[in-house]
């Protein structure tokens, strides 16, 4: 008949091999030190092998602790997901968030990978799009949290960096060098507006290549020569680089600003917060 592993014993002996020592691993527990050396000293006895090796008051792991250690950090682990979800004091709800296409990567993924593990039970929707269509939707109450990335924040917007606009095009193209310049936005493009008054300010005649509501249609004109484009230094996608040294006038800096809902209120919300100033922080 197989034996069952006590997972309080389990969660001390882990303790002790991460303090380092039956003291410093009590404290941790909330335990006294014979406590916890009557738990080690229990799983010793049912697995039927010594777990640490006791020289010169120092503890460390026997081939058959360090064996157990990993399958233990495993059984904890679980155990603790699964009475996370299925506690009835833990919290529930739904976080509606808001991040330009842009932007997303690569905080985003995980952010949301960490407060899933740290509220199981909430509901986190993620929409992704351009400031403009973000900002109608946080106006109408559909959205909780919203990043943006705009020249200045409007009511209620804090500032959390400067991020620098660039001209991007075709990796080794030659688009960035014909007149008019031809330019690749999506319709609701914030950015857009900005492209255009400074080729008008630098007397570039321009023209546009696309129109539609596709960002991904935008961006393979791009990808194919066929126009240019601008996009927050270092975000620009895949097939595309930015344009150095054609003597396209320089963008200027947006700001990356971060708004909550006046209902958006609680813990979770509070972390969700904290985890953007850090990522997005300049």
């Amino acid at each position: 008949m197989p034996r069952n592993l006590d997972l309080t014993a389990l969660r001390a002996f882990v303790a002790v091999s991460d303090a380092g020592g039956v003291t410093r691993a009590a404290g941790l527990l909330n335990l006294t030190q014979s406590a916890v050396s009557m738990q080690i000293k229990r799983l010793e006895e049912s697995l039927g092998t010594s777990l640490f090796q006791r020289a010169a008051r120092k503890l460390s792991l026997t081939p058959e602790g360090m064996q157990l250690l990993g399958f233990a950090r495993r059984m904890l682990e679980l155990n603790d997901e699964a009475t996370a979800r299925l506690a009835s004091d833990a919290f529930e709800g739904q976080i509606r968030l808001g991040v330009p296409h842009d932007i997303v990567y690569p905080a985003i993924p995980g952010i949301l990978k960490r407060l899933s593990v740290q509220y199981p039970r909430l509901r986190i929707n993620l929409s992704s799009s351009f400031t403009t269509l973000l900002r109608m939707a946080f106006d109408k109450g559909e959205v909780d949290v919203m990043l943006t990335t705009e020249d200045r924040p409007g009511p209620g917007g804090e500032i959390l960096s400067q991020q620098e606009l660039v001209w991007i095009g075709a990796e080794g193209g030659t688009a960035a060098s014909q007149r008019p310049l031809r330019l690749g936005f999506k319709d609701t493009c914030i950015f857009r507006p900005t492209a255009q008054a400074a080729l008008d300010a630098a007397g570039i005649s321009w023209e546009l290549a696309f129109e539609g509501d596709s960002e991904q249609a935008a961006e393979a004109l791009v990808a194919a020569d066929l126009a240019v484009s601008a996009r927050l230094r270092g975000r620009w996608p895949d097939g595309t680089a930015e344009i150095t040294g054609q003597g396209l006038p320089d963008l200027g800096n947006l700001s990356v600003c971060l708004y909550a809902a006046p209902t958006a209120r609680g813990e979770a919300i509070d972390a969700l917060m904290a985890e953007l100033r850090l990522a997005y922080g300049g």
